[in-house]
């Protein structure tokens, strides 16, 4: 199925917010097997909505899917569009009222009059439910040159997009394919995309026909996603399988999970299995690790606290750093880091310490210690583990990528002790 992504929003175009709804509908679509041939934006004007979606059928697109513009304001004026581009009247209908307007007093809130706007739908649309939001999603299809066409309509909110597809339409989507599409997404950290793909080169090259390979890379970390297609689905499987493993095996504790865990979470429960608790001494990274690390349901069983101890006083009067070691070190060093791991394991009775301390950026750095520089420190009583890492000059990468880095040390460490 050939498909075409129209998002909506002059914020997008004036470049206010960032369109992260087309990045994730584009890998989306293409593990249900779409083959995405135009993305564009819009702005909130009924005839560029409508002659974007002309356009997309011009082109034979199959699968249209339009993104924002379902609220209740004045701006929001995608169902015009979708109405227009279809030919057909847009229409009020009572039961999407009656949910909407209970959504609202489940609340506490009085629905506004202009919130009578999202119970409106094209004619022949049927409705899909936005459990975390008002406005419902629209599905719609058409014949055009023999063939049937299908025009998704979702809100522009990301948590309500992405719930409304992966609820309602991606899955109907992916029924609707020739063949069977069978995706796994193997997660990856401590190396970068170039280093992984010349690693399992030989494994890519022997891939067989029907199997492809993406390369996702993030801050710190690198997404593989392996993908099978084929007229049989247990042969498709069989053969991802055997490709996954192949791609494991050479990678080995690079990988640290499959599909949509995180690093954070991986590492809660490989404390929480092996009974020990963390505690971590934040400089450079000033609190991220804490925050990734208490963003997992259940942290409280292995999480005892963080000390965020910028200055070197702090160093000092709170994880008990000694303030020669500070003076004749610096402050960004290795001797600092591991005090500073120590301390936390003992100052907050935890089993493990973890430290970070660096120069996030952009000034600070000198010729000896340039921005980007840091250290992270593990101490479990009886392996003491200090790590030296050069980043990037822009100071939101580095405090990103130091966190992902000390993550990814605790769970190696914890490999390693079994």
């Amino acid at each position: 199925m050939t498909g075409h992504l129209l998002t909506v929003g002059d914020e997008i175009l004036l470049g206010q917010i960032v369109n992260t709804n087309a990045a994730w509908l584009g890998e989306r679509l293409a593990e249900v097997g779409v083959d995405l041939r135009r993305s564009e934006t819009v702005g909130d004007v009924i005839p560029e909505i409508a002659g974007a979606i002309a356009r997309a059928t011009a082109e034979g697109a199959r699968l249209v899917v339009v993104t924002g513009g379902l609220g209740p304001t004045h701006d929001d004026v995608t169902r015009a569009a979708v109405a227009e581009a279809f030919g057909v009247e847009l229409e009020f209908r009572e039961e999407l009222f009656e949910r909407i307007r209970a959504r609202y007093e489940a609340r506490g809130r009085t629905m506004p009059e202009m919130g009578r706007v999202m119970a409106e739908a094209p004619a022949g649309f049927e409705a899909l439910v936005n459990p975390k939001g008002s406005a419902p999603g629209l599905w719609g299809e058409r014949d055009v040159d023999g063939r049937r066409q299908v025009v998704v309509v979702v809100p522009g909110v990301p948590h309500e997009m992405r719930t409304i597809m992966e609820d309602s339409a991606l899955p109907r989507l992916a029924e609707r394919q020739d063949g069977v599409v069978l995706s796994r997404t193997l997660l990856t950290a401590g190396r970068g995309e170039s280093d992984i793909s010349a690693q399992i080169a030989e494994q890519v090259s022997g891939l067989s026909n029907g199997l492809t390979l993406a390369y996702l890379p993030g801050l710190g970390e690198v997404r593989l996603r392996l993908t099978a297609r084929g007229e049989d689905r247990e042969a498709a499987r069989r053969d991802l399988d055997a490709a996954t493993d192949a791609v494991r095996d050479v990678l080995g504790a690079l990988v640290f999970g499959e599909g949509t865990t995180t690093l954070e979470a991986v590492v809660n429960d490989a404390l929480r299995e092996r009974g020990l608790r963390l505690g971590v001494a934040e400089s450079c990274t000033g609190g991220a690790i804490s925050a990734r690390v208490t963003a997992v349901s259940g942290a409280s069983a292995v999480f005892c606290g963080s000390v965020v101890a910028y200055s070197n006083a702090a160093k000092a009067d709170l994880l008990g750093v000694a303030p020669d070691l500070i003076e004749e070190e610096g402050a960004v060093s290795e001797a600092v880091a591991l005090a500073m791991a120590a301390g936390a394991r003992a100052r907050l009775g935890a089993d493990i310490g973890l430290a970070t301390t660096g120069i996030a950026g952009p000034t600070g750095g000198t010729s000896d210690k340039p921005v980007g520089l840091v250290w992270l420190a593990y101490d479990d009583g009886d392996t003491q583990r200090a790590v030296r890492l050069q980043f990037t000059t822009d100071r939101a990468v580095n405090v990103a990528l130091s966190t992902t880095a000390a993550l990814d040390l605790v769970r190696r460490q914890l490999l390693r002790r079994g």
